[in-house]
């Protein structure tokens, strides 16, 4: 997306008090945060974060925090998404497989930009993947550990984009698969909600 086809976007949604709201999101979160690609600014700017949180969240849909979803998930912060797309650089000709925490708000901001998209629910990953392989996999959350069914989905030289617990904290990471293992690379330090479904397995200790 250029630059005038992103100005077209936010000009689209400011007229509304939930538009001012997102041009805010962007001017005062994205891009203070260095996220300023103009594909994922003109992606978010299109999708209204408010119709993929619970109603009585919808007047803080576009706080820069993680907003609960119940059962222990949570919605990343607008920053989060951003800094995530940009992180996966997002192709026409991509197959894409989103592990959802329930809310399919990152899914519609991905949706135009690549070739194919499929969602599913982080409980039901070991249930079958359709349309895999996949050239890229994004995980909406925080995993302590990566579920070998979406190693097994993942394209070789395939990516992957996720959170990933680090000790005490959170980051934003970028995979690729090579030789039947996917090795990660840190992107960025963030608060990216654990997704229960993907916490490591409880040790006992005595």
């Amino acid at each position: 997306m250029t630059t005038t086809q992103y100005t077209t976007a936010v000009a689209a949604v400011s007229g509304a008090a939930p538009g001012s709201a997102r041009r805010a999101m962007i001017d005062s979160q994205l891009r203070t945060s260095g996220v300023n690609e103009p594909y994922v600014l003109g992606a978010m700017a299109r999708v209204a974060r408010e119709d993929f949180v619970p109603e009585a969240l919808r007047d803080a849909a576009y706080i820069d925090r993680a907003l609960p979803l119940g059962n222990g998930r949570f919605l990343p912060a607008p920053t989060v998404h951003g800094k995530m797309l940009a992180a996966a650089a997002p192709k026409e000709d991509d197959n894409v497989l989103i592990v959802s925490n329930g809310s399919n708000y990152f899914a519609e901001v991905m949706r135009p930009l690549v070739g194919k998209l499929t969602i599913v629910d982080a409980a039901e990953i070991d249930n079958g993947l359709p349309n895999s392989p996949y050239s890229l996999i994004v995980i909406d959350g925080a995993i302590e550990a990566l579920p070998e069914a979406l190693t097994l989905a993942l394209s070789a030289g395939g990516r992957i984009i996720t959170g990933q617990v680090n000790k005490v904290m959170t980051r934003i990471v970028r995979g690729t698969k090579h030789a039947e293992a996917v090795a990660f690379d840190p992107v960025a330090d963030d608060n990216v909600p654990l997704l229960p479904e993907f916490a490591a397995p409880k040790r006992w200790s005595f």
